[in-house]
């Protein structure tokens, strides 16, 4: 119905058109040798065989040998090359250049300019095609548009592709929704749907992968059946092939994954000799570039290139650098970052330690040393053991996401250590001031013993002074 609208709107509009030419404008000069061709129904026809089955079909344009040589009913086609809409039958197709849109029967509202382009096209809608072969072998497919040299030159039957760039999406066949753009952009891509090439050889050997995104030249050149990857930068995850979900962003980035999935490089050069290792993430140019195979790994900062060592995490700009009145920073075993907490307006059920703290009694400090895995260098070190603390007091333990007994909690034992040590302060206090009474009580006694002493020597004095004189007696013989 929609169609049959706009085929009448058409019409009265070329109508009035060509009755505003003829009775209102005044008799122009005519052409010599005048032109040919002037058929009924707006139909112009130059060439051997061209429109030869014309009927009612009105506005069409045959220029070249055998164009639009099969139309009858149709309208609105354009033909201009030999055997251009050969075998068409329906409307409002546009053909430019020799043997383009040569088999189409039913498609309706196409474009093609170029030789031979949708060459092979019978019932395919909506379809655009621009310079030579493009579209070649399309017969059922919608949607699509070819821009350059055997652009989607192998598509067939499926839609909405859109390629720009000699050969791009060149080997294409059923996959959809795919946008190349570039020399031999998705070149080699057959079934794979959802992809988007933006460069020069961009996602040029993929196959089947689907749900890549690819910006710049000869990123995501290897992939094949990886899906749900996006390299923008030239050559990143250029050697990917049936990795899935990378994320890369800069020149080079994750350059060398081939295998390795869920992977995310932010930066020139990130993680750019990753080739099979999973979940690693790297921010800042040359990021992640000493990790291979490893697994897990985070390396944050420009030139932080941590280590080839699962499960670890490398943070540039921190190690050296002082901080002042800051508070320290701890992490829980699900991996959020935090600092403690100290003011009352956090705090519930507030109470003195008293004796929680004599747990520290039963602790057993240890010398030790990490397993070579962990610190290769073997240096001596001084601690606990989470298990042994764990018997005394389970609070002090900080557990793994498994339960098990992973670190402890030094400073709630610093926390104890003070409360030790604000007793024993107390009990010294205590123990000064009973000395000092004593010393107080010690120094009166003493006080009262010179007073003693000196009145006791004065009673001395006294009595030896109240004596009577010794007398001398005279023997006389």
């Amino acid at each position: 119905m929609i169609r049959m609208i706009q085929f009448k709107q058409t019409l009265i509009f070329l109508t009035t058109l060509a009755l505003f030419y003829c009775g209102v404008l005044p008799v122009a000069q005519a052409v010599v040798p005048p032109p040919d061709g002037g058929y009924a129904n707006f139909t112009t026809a130059e060439g051997t065989n061209a429109l030869l089955s014309l009927t009612s079909g009105a506005a069409n344009t045959g220029v070249g040998w055998s164009s639009l040589l099969s139309v009858t009913t149709g309208s609105f086609n354009t033909g201009v090359g030999a055997g251009t809409l050969a075998l068409n039958s329906a409307d409002s197709n546009t053909a430019t250049g020799a043997a383009a849109l040569l088999l189409n029967t039913i498609g309706t509202e196409n474009t093609a300019n170029g030789t031979a382009t949708l060459l092979n096209n019978s019932s395919g809608n909506f379809n655009s095609a621009f310079g030579a072969f493009a579209l070649n072998n399309n017969n059922a497919g919608v949607n699509n548009t070819a821009i350059g040299f055997q652009a989607l030159f192998s598509n067939t039957e499926d839609v909405e592709n859109t390629a720009c760039g000699a050969q791009a999406l060149f080997s294409n066949i059923k996959g959809a929704d795919n946008t190349a753009i570039g020399f031999q952009a998705l070149n080699s891509n057959t079934t794979g749907d959802f992809n988007t090439a933006n460069g020069a050889f961009a996602l040029s050997s993929n196959t089947t992968g689907g749900g890549n995104t690819a910006t710049g030249s000869d990123a995501l050149f290897s992939n094949t059946e990886g899906s749900g990857n996006t390299a923008n930068g030239q050559g990143s995850l250029n050697s990917n092939t049936i990795g899935l979900n990378n994320t890369a962003n800069g020149a080079a980035a994750l350059g060398n994954n081939a295998t390795g999935a869920h992977n995310t490089a932010t930066g020139v050069s990130a993680l750019a000799l990753n080739t099979s290792g999973n979940n690693n993430t790297a921010v800042g140019e040359l990021a992640g570039i000493n990790v291979t195979t490893a697994d897990n790994v985070i390396c944050i900062g420009a030139g932080v290139g941590g280590e080839n060592v699962s499960n670890s995490c490398y943070i540039g700009q921190i190690f050296g650098a002082t901080s002042s009145g800051g508070t320290a920073v701890f992490i829980n075993s699900s991996g959020q970052l935090g600092t403690a907490t100290s003011s009352r307006r956090f705090k519930d059920e507030i109470k003195p330690m008293n004796k929680a703290s004599e747990a520290l009694f039963s602790l057993k400090p240890v010398t030790f040393r990490y397993k070579r895995e962990i610190e290769p260098a073997g240096k001596s070190q001084l601690g606990l053991v989470a298990e042994d603390v764990e018997k005394v007091n389970p609070n002090l333990v900080v557990h793994d996401k498994d339960g098990k007994p992973y670190s402890v909690r030094y400073d709630q034992v610093n926390a104890m250590l003070l409360n030790e040590f604000l007793k024993e302060h107390k009990a010294f206090l205590d123990e000064q001031r009973t000395v000092e009474k004593l010393e107080a009580i010690v120094s009166r006694q003493q006080e009262q013993i010179e007073a003693l002493a000196v009145g006791l020597e004065k009673v001395t004095n006294q009595i030896e002074l109240s004596r009577p004189a010794p007398q001398t007696v005279v023997n006389n013989p």
